[in-house]
């Protein structure tokens, strides 16, 4: 169970934890169009309305913009565009892996662990093939 299972399934103690984690491997949850998935933590029942665009777009590749002009990792300054394929979505975070950071100076630098976004710092999203080569100014 990740942090974010765990902070959002309201678990109290470890008897508690243990009894969320055994509910939700039995769990399955049917998206229109697509086969079963595996939900991690209460998705099913507890993502909020306003989050579930963002379940529309699980398991595709997207880009992600986020709303500040500039982020740094590692001492490497760059604009904060993203993509990678979406394999989590929890109430105010979204999870790529694996993620494509495009830098100017390096446009296809493979992050080498997933990254969870928070959805209230997003400034735009769509599908995105991360393939696709295209200047970054």
């Amino acid at each position: 169970m990740s942090n974010q299972e765990f902070f959002y399934s309201g678990a109290k103690s470890s008897k508690e934890t243990k009894r969320i984690k055994k509910v939700n491997k039995s769990k399955k949850v049917k998206w229109e169009g697509r086969e079963d998935k595996k939900i991690k933590g209460d998705l099913a029942e507890g993502i909020l309305p306003e989050n579930h665009l963002f379940l529309d777009v699980l398991g595709q590749e997207i880009l992600i913009t986020m709303q500040s002009s500039q982020l740094n990792i590692l001492g490497q300054t760059f604009r904060p565009i993203f993509t990678g394929k979406v394999v989590e979505v929890t109430n105010g975070f979204i999870t790529l892996d694996p993620v494509i950071i495009k830098m100017s100076n390096a446009p296809f630098y493979r992050f080498p662990t997933p990254l969870s976004f928070p959805m209230e710092l997003i400034a735009n999203f769509v599908p995105f093939d991360s393939d696709i080569q295209f200047p970054i100014p």
